[in-house]
């Protein structure tokens, strides 16, 4: 045990560039349920199970350039991630990549892609497992 006793997380907040436009990002894309605008109007709070994502909109002159491994990762069902391979093409998110993970903390399927701002995120379907069909990003889609 740490020297404190961290007791949960109360949100965690994810720098955007145009908070109206990530509003329908998350909000009507990802289907994440808006609680609505903080009072100084630059952040945005989303809820997603028992947890709170704050969309927090930076200052023009400072960009936001995130690391190639940060990102926030969504749990979704099988039917999810195949219908969100369809949805990101008809939508032109930026797909990074699929992954099907065997072995490691996480197994399963990741979908990993961009939001309007270039921050990355994952879609993660865990009930997949190794010898399980790998189908590609594509025939997904198809489905």
């Amino acid at each position: 045990m740490g020297l404190l006793s961290i007791e949960g997380v109360t949100h965690w907040s994810i720098p955007v560039n145009d908070l109206g436009e990530s509003e329908k990002f998350y909000g009507e894309l990802l289907g994440l349920e808006h609680i609505g605008r903080l009072g100084n109007s630059v952040m945005s709070c989303f809820a997603v199970g028992d947890n709170r994502i704050l969309l927090c909109e930076q200052p023009k002159e400072m960009p936001y350039r995130p690391s190639a491994h940060v990102h926030h990762s969504f749990t979704v069902t099988p039917e999810t991630l195949n219908r969100a391979c369809r949805v990101f093409i008809e939508q032109d998110v930026d797909v990074a990549q699929l992954v099907y993970r065997p072995k490691g903390v996480f197994t399963g399927r990741e979908l990993y892609f961009h939001d309007p701002s270039g921050n990355r995120l994952e879609l993660r379907d865990p009930t997949w497992h190794e010898g399980m069909p790998e189908p590609t990003f594509e025939e997904l889609a198809a489905l």
